[in-house]
């Protein structure tokens, strides 16, 4: 479980997180969360994610995530917004698990392609809603 601010900085970070990422909770806590983002993830994914939080509603998706010690993990991550005691918008959740073994297959295969895409310049997000429509 991490938490963040508004711009995306990480406020809280859970035991497991720091065990995951390799890093010391200290490294992470002001930090970007962009800071475990692997360099093969398509831009689009993170595109849709902020369009559908920064409006309030939950996001879910396969996220290849980068350790420090440069290996990387995958996982399901769902992303939710965060108000305070007054119903404002302060923060985003986000909550991660193990993905299934066959739907890891189709996603990276997916991402492969939306790599692809995004390579001749062409926009990911649509490209991203088809992928994850044909999945469902």
């Amino acid at each position: 479980i991490t938490e963040t601010d508004l711009h995306g900085k990480i406020t809280y970070v859970n035991r497991l997180f720091i065990q995951m990422s390799g890093y010391e909770k200290e490294e992470l806590i002001g930090k970007p969360h962009s800071l475990i983002r692997h360099p093969d993830m398509p831009k689009c994914c993170f595109k849709s994610m902020w369009e559908s939080v920064e409006r309030g509603y939950p996001w879910e998706g396969y996220v290849k995530n980068l350790r420090k010690d440069g290996a990387y993990y995958w996982v399901v991550v769902t992303v939710t917004p965060k108000y305070d005691e007054k119903g404002t918008l302060c923060g985003y959740i986000a909550v991660r698990k193990p993905p299934g073994e066959l739907t890891l297959q189709e996603m990276k295969s997916k991402y492969i392609e939306m790599m692809e895409q995004e390579a001749c310049r062409k926009e990911g997000s649509e490209y991203f809603s088809e992928a994850l429509e044909r999945m469902h």
